[in-house]
């Protein structure tokens, strides 16, 4: 277990030292800065520059194998033919890896809600409640408090694998994950001098976003955000589904969306889909609970999604509200255990698709008004969110993306990572350990082409296990 990392609560507060006396006077800004500059002491901004594997480091290969026992066996080889198209589509599917690498690695011991799985392609834009565009996180699988580090030094280590992957020189991609390390370094001593309300409203929306931007990033954001505009329902509704007898259906496209006309785990489809739907409306607000009620289930799919969630249970449900002009898409998505779970102390859930979600909606600031949860009628622990509520990510593609771009995309993920944390972790700590130098930049952007080298390393022991037959891989996925 990491030390000095507190515990969850199922009953609602994430942090065991949230719960202290409110009478008894808090410690000061500057004291708490000194505080985490104090940690420096023991654990030195240079010891965060090393990766060495550890002697009895696990087989990636097992840790694959390990997962694929818990999805659904006809999608096992979809998952791994997409994390072996690149050693970053590897490194994406591969948290559970990264993981255990981490919790290896040196910590001060503060805890935030980390992210979990924080790399480049978990961020992205998204429109918030009032229907603006902001930008953040946006995938929480693997959500749990631990330590503020192992977010950080994925999303670097990320940075170089993707740099390498676009075609970018080496020495480009470590300065670009030594940007995101800067954003996130200067970004979060800034948050540490804001009121507590002032951080819980923060947002990067569209005029922080474009302002952060070099013109020429500028141009790309600009794409990105106008084609998130359009990702609403209705152009959902227009891409996955056709009128049969004047009601829409969702169209298959086997073996990615495939329509469950009969049973789902051994139970008739409507007696699922409608358990599913009331436990689940039992956990949205009661404001929420009226909106949701109004709508009625057209039909349901089962939708292969992402990289590493590939063989988890996903279904996307079509709901028709005032008209056919009026659909709502969900997504029911199981919630496995956190990757992060063996390596932090933290009590079980009473279900993972809760701990998503509160982990959410801390940290996202501006979460989806159709976050929640459940457990199926199978016993699937899932959360549900809409499938697509103007929702966009940057291009990974290295025959369509600039690499030039890369730098100020990565800061403005870094700022965007320093703000989840100062949500849910001590600021003032965190940036009194970090510090105004950019010794922690250097030590973390070392680390991550040590660690690039690593993921590299794991790709190609995983790709001679798929030549050799040991694990199942998909042609053409």
């Amino acid at each position: 277990m990491t030390k000095g990392v507190p515990a969850t609560s199922t009953e609602g507060a994430l942090h065991a030292g949230w719960l202290t006396d409110f009478t008894a006077r808090a410690p000061s800004l500057d004291a708490r800065m000194a505080a985490g500059k104090a940690l420096r002491a023991k654990v030195p901004h240079a010891a965060h520059a090393h990766y060495r594997p550890a002697a009895a480091r696990a087989d990636p290969v097992a840790v694959l194998e390990a997962q694929a026992k818990t999805r659904l066996p006809t999608l096992v080889p979809i998952r791994h033919a997409r994390m072996l198209a690149s050693p970053f589509a590897f490194l994406r599917g591969s948290a559970a890896v990264m993981a255990g690498d981490l919790a290896g690695t040196p910590v001060t011991g503060l805890s935030v809600q980390a992210c979990g799985d924080a790399h480049l392609a978990n961020f992205g834009v998204f429109a918030s409640a009032e229907r603006n565009l902001v930008f953040a996180i946006n995938d929480f699988d693997e959500t749990l408090p631990g330590p503020w580090e192992w977010d950080l030094k994925r999303l670097a280590a990320s940075i170089v694998v993707a740099g390498r992957f676009l075609g970018a020189a080496p020495s480009d991609s470590e300065d670009a994950a030594r940007g995101a390390v800067r954003s996130y370094r200067r970004h979060m001593r800034d948050y540490a001098r804001m009121s507590y309300l002032d951080v819980w409203y923060s947002r990067i929306g569209e005029k922080c976003i474009l302002d952060a931007l070099s013109p020429a990033a500028r141009e790309d954001a600009q794409r990105t955000m106008a084609k998130a505009r359009r990702r609403n329902h209705l152009q959902v509704l227009g891409k996955m589904a056709e009128l049969v007898d004047d009601q829409h259906h969702i169209v298959e496209n086997k073996p990615l969306i495939v329509r469950e006309t009969h049973t789902v785990q051994g139970h008739p489809v409507a007696k699922a889909v409608d358990h599913a739907l009331h436990i689940y409306l039992d956990s949205l607000p009661e404001d929420r609970k009226v909106l949701f009620s109004r709508y009625r289930v057209m039909d349901v799919a089962r939708k292969v999604v992402g990289v590493g969630s590939v063989g988890t249970r996903c279904w996307v449900v079509l709901l028709e509200g005032n008209g056919d002009e009026d659909p709502l898409f969900l997504q029911y998505k199981e919630a496995q255990p956190s990757v992060l779970a063996p390596y932090v102390s933290s009590p079980k859930w009473d279900c993972e698709g809760r701990r998503v979600v509160v982990g959410q909606r801390l940290i996202q600031g501006a979460p989806d008004i159709f976050l929640g949860w459940g457990i199926a009628i199978d016993g699937t622990h899932f959360y549900a969110r809409q499938l697509r509520d103007m929702k966009g990510s940057w291009e990974f593609d290295p025959a369509t993306t600039r690499v030039k771009g890369l730098p100020d995309y990565c800061k403005l993920c870094g700022w965007a990572l320093a703000l989840a944390h100062a949500k849910s972790g001590d600021a003032a700590m965190i940036g009194g350990y970090l510090g105004k130098s950019e010794a922690m930049d250097d030590a973390v952007a070392r680390f991550a082409v040590a660690y690039a080298e690593q993921t590299e390393r794991d790709y190609g022991a995983v790709a001679a296990a798929a030549r050799e037959g040991r694990i199942p891989v998909a042609k053409g996925s």
